[in-house]
């Protein structure tokens, strides 16, 4: 395998089992812990192998060319063997006859497909060698710039100059918040589109490719990082996607913010160009409405685009200054370029999602996924399939939607209205549901029975009395209508609190737009904190998108199978805080279409231990074969003795450490933490990281080392920090943190450090470093397990128990328990070794550690090097010894 430097050995192996897997389309689950260059592996792995496999399909196309073009029919003597008739009963010249056409067929299709290789190949070498083309290119856009603002000028004069009549019209802007004639597909046979642009380039046929996918954008772009220097990074395609958030390069458009109101007015812009065409036609017949067209989607300039992308590596950023440069739309340009790509890096939403990957236009048939940071792959999917609305959000939505219908009655067809009536007539029947109605203030209605209930989709369609009402046909309209982005529209000019539209009749009903906001506000900070002044509550909650676009998430959710999704009706003190929630699952339905349609999958991950949830939930539930599942987990490269893993069963006065439900609020449970934090604060240099399992007891220990004095001696060795809640702030605070670490190195003296108190599942135990002196020492504070009392997780278990089989003994349910506390305890452990030459220990503070169950849970790398220690006393001089002799060997 080609690779940047000398591989280590068990980068070697994750290769070689990385080949086996893709040449044998098999389905991988890979383990190898971060800082042993797994991004490196994968890309070496992957890419030689379709290095060969491309090399093999030529050496198969040549042979076949070469014996089509010699005439010989390549048919073995026995296929010949003249007389015998077939089992068909059909004499043997008929059958030759079809073979011979059926070759000659296939060396047909080769030729042409070698002429298209062709035609890409000298147009990308074109590209590579002729700076000039580029130049061109640009001043011609230039000119074409300057030509259109010349026209526009004069155009405005020209307007300027004749008052125009403004009697029956309604303004133009609002012309563009009317439905269009809706038809649905069946109706509608003939489409139009982009066909009578499209060249035969477009047609070009997928070539066999790897789809790498991450979570993060971050994370993917670290992945195109590791291919520029890999010694694939010259000769490969490679086109990074990303949504419209990421790519979009329209600043007008780019101002929206919420990613659901760039999509659409981006397909609006997109449906006025492809109008335009036809509007010119019937120019005389109709008063032209001036639309805005995206000056970014020009065809020439997005192929021009999609070539550059392929000639060299780039990553999102690179694509999208590219793309201002040049003009051209990189969503749409690097879109264009998937067919010919070899890699194509793409975040997980719009891989496994199909709605999102069918628009993409990702061809998943026989190409080869890799899926990593996978550990969280099945609550990704989960979530991704959920969708949660609230009271306020249903009665804003409705509100807005009869305003709408009522204003614009006379011009809107009689498909559209039925529509219309229909979604009201659904929101109607869903706040029924959360016992209130739909024409009172939400924030005003209380509910008589608070509380949680778990429905099947079917049942929640009967007792809601929609289940006559064909939600596909309506979701599909939702789609394709806009309906969504023309509501908003109307209400961003209409919504102010001054000037709501109201008519007469609806004036009583609605008390304006602003209580639902300060709902909406309400509902959507479960801590509620009404004392924010309302103005800005309004202001957000115009920005976020309109209430229906989250609503018509929640229908397609109810599209799902009846025994694999659950809606939840979360009945709280007002409708306006109640919510309807769908929740799926079994994921494994989506990710089904997924594994059949592939070639290979491969799924890695740092910590992919417990792997059987993957294997049951994920892949048995799927349909896969079981014999075509592999498994490859590899050690770390960080040598024996740079890693102290240490489960500790009591503490420095003996008292047996076990933070249950029960016990761990106890006050010695807090004091011994709290004296265990100091005793090692004493020896340990850097930084220590300790994780408590929530955020409210995090808050709680605090709080009670505040009162007992505990928190002024730890200060005196490490400053403390503290996790924040807020996701925007995890970045100061992290700065901060390394900015302590690194002036206390440097200066020496009482303060060693500093300690930093963080949440399992929270911003720090995922995808953050703590690399050498950040995290010298990490610490598990209890077991992260999850919170058994929320209905979804029970229901998530009593569907487990019925659909899976029971594994040695244990129910599923309880393994589920243990695997998602595990699993989040593995994520947090992991984060302190972060290459070869780095050295920490990791002390997991409760006796349950050391059952064999939990125990087997732990990574390899780490089990295999950890001590159960009954005492604090060997614990603690183990540790110091530990540290001490790195500190000398530094």
């Amino acid at each position: 395998f080609p690779f940047p430097y000398t591989p280590y050995r068990i980068q070697e192996q994750f290769m070689e089992a990385l080949y086996g897997a893709l040449e044998a389309g098999r389905v991988g689950i890979f383990e190898s812990p971060t800082g042993t260059g797994k991004s490196l592996s994968l890309i070496c792995g992957a890419l030689s192998w379709l290095r060969d496999w491309e090399e093999k399909r030529r050496q198969e196309e040549a042979r076949l060319l070469a014996l089509g073009a010699s005439g010989q029919e390549g048919l073995t003597p026995q296929q010949a063997r003249p007389g015998s008739a077939d089992a068909a009963g059909e004499p043997d010249w008929v059958t030759a006859f079809v073979r011979k056409k059926e070759q000659r067929d296939m060396v047909d299709r080769l030729k042409e497909e070698q002429i298209r290789r062709k035609k890409r190949e000298d147009r990308l070498e074109k590209i590579r060698h002729n700076v000039q083309l580029k130049y061109i290119a640009k001043r011609k856009r230039c000119e074409e710039d300057e030509a259109k603002r010349l026209l526009q000028l004069s155009k405005e004069a020209l307007s300027q100059g004749a008052g125009e009549d403004v009697l029956d019209q309604l303004d133009h802007n609002e012309e563009e918040l009317i439905l269009a004639e809706y038809e649905s597909d069946d109706e509608k046979k003939v489409i139009s589109g982009l066909e009578e642009e499209d060249d035969d380039d477009l047609e070009e046929e997928h070539v066999t490719k790897i789809y790498y996918c991450s979570r993060t954008h971050s994370q993917l772009s670290q992945f195109v990082r590791e291919v520029q220097k890999s010694p694939f990074g010259k000769d490969t395609r490679l086109v990074s996607l990303g949504s419209r958030q990421n790519l979009c390069v329209n600043e007008e458009v780019r101002r929206l913010g919420a990613l659901q109101l760039i999509n659409d007015c981006c397909m609006e812009m997109q449906k006025n160009k492809h109008e335009k065409k036809s509007d010119e036609e019937n120019e005389g017949k109709k008063r032209r409405v001036s639309r805005t067209v995206c000056p970014f989607y020009s065809y020439e300039q997005m192929q021009f685009l999609r070539d550059e992308v392929l000639v060299e590596v780039k990553d999102i950023e690179q694509v999208v200054s590219l793309g201002r440069e040049t003009k051209a739309c990189p969503y749409y340009g690097s879109r264009f370029a998937i067919p010919a790509a070899q890699l194509v890096v793409l975040p997980y939403q719009m891989l496994l999602h199909e709605p999102t990957r069918n628009a993409a236009g990702i061809k998943l048939k026989d190409q080869v996924v890799i899926i990593d940071e996978a550990h969280n792959l099945i609550d990704t999917i989960t979530c991704m399939h959920s969708a949660e609305v609230s009271g306020s959000q249903l009665c804003c939505a409705h509100s807005q939607l009869s305003q709408y219908m009522e204003r614009y009655r006379k011009r809107l067809k009689a498909k559209n209205l039925m529509y219309i009536k229909q979604i009201l007539y659904l929101l109607e029947r869903f706040v029924a549901m959360l016992g209130g109605n739909v024409n009172q203030n939400p924030g005003c209605q209380a509910v008589s029975q608070t509380g949680t209930v778990l429905k099947s989709i079917n049942d929640f369609l009967f007792q809601s009395q929609i289940d006559n009402i064909n939600l596909f046909k309506v979701q599909q309209y939702c789609e394709k209508s806009l309906i969504s982005r023309k509501l908003f529209g109307f209400v961003e000019r209409y919504g102010g609190p001054a000037s709501a539209v109201k008519t007469n009749k609806e004036n009583q009903k609605l008390a304006g737009l602003q209580n639902f906001l300060l709902t909406l506000q309400q509902g959507s900070d479960k801590e509620g904190t009404p004392q924010s002044p309302p103005v800005e509550a309004e202001h957000d909650h115009l920005r976020t998108a309109s209430p229906l676009m989250q609503i018509e998430g929640f229908l397609l959710a109810l599209t799902n199978a009846n025994q694999d999704g659950r809606v939840i009706l979360n009945r709280q003190g007002t409708v306006g805080q109640s919510s309807l929630k769908f929740l799926l699952l079994n994921p494994a339905v989506h990710f089904a279409k997924v594994v059949k349609e592939c070639r290979a999958v491969i799924i890695a991950g740092g910590t992919m231990q417990p792997v059987a949830d993957f294997r049951e939930q994920l892949l048995c539930c799927a349909g896969v074969d079981p014999a075509r599942v592999v498994e490859f987990s590899c050690g770390h490269v960080i040598p024996p003795e740079n890693i102290l893993p240490i489960i500790l069963c009591s503490g420095p006065s003996n008292q047996q450490l076990e933070f249950t439900y029960q016990t761990r609020d106890l006050p010695q449970m807090m004091d011994e933490t709290g004296r265990i934090l100091c005793n090692l604060c004493n020896v340990i240099p850097g930084g220590v990281v300790c994780f408590f399992p929530s955020y409210e007891y995090e808050k709680q220990v605090y709080g009670h080392w505040e009162k007992t004095g505990l928190l002024s001696r730890l200060a005196a060795k490490k400053k403390i920090f503290q996790e924040p809640k807020k996701a925007n702030q995890v970045e100061q605070v992290l700065v901060e943190y390394a900015k302590c670490i690194k002036r206390c190195s440097q200066t020496g003296g009482q303060m060693t450090g500093a300690l930093l108190l963080s949440v399992v599942g929270g911003k720090m135990s995922e995808g953050i470093n703590f690399s050498d002196d950040l995290g010298r020492c990490v610490i598990m504070v209890g077991m992260p397990y999850p919170n058994i009392k929320s209905p979804e997780l029970q229901e998530k278990m009593t569907w487990l128990d019925k659909t899976m089989p029971r594994a040695a003994g244990q129910a599923p349910s309880r393994l589920l328990i243990e695997n998602l506390c595990m699993k989040a305890v593995n994520q947090s452990i992991g984060r302190a070794i972060r290459h070869q030459k780095d050295f920490a220990s990791i002390l997991l503070l409760d006796h349950r550690y050391a059952r064999p169950a939990i125990f087997n849970k732990l990574p390899h790398w780490i089990r295999e090097r950890t001590q159960v220690k009954p005492a604090f006393g060997s614990a603690f001089a183990e540790l110091r010894k530990f540290h001490r002799g790195k500190l000398d060997a530094l």
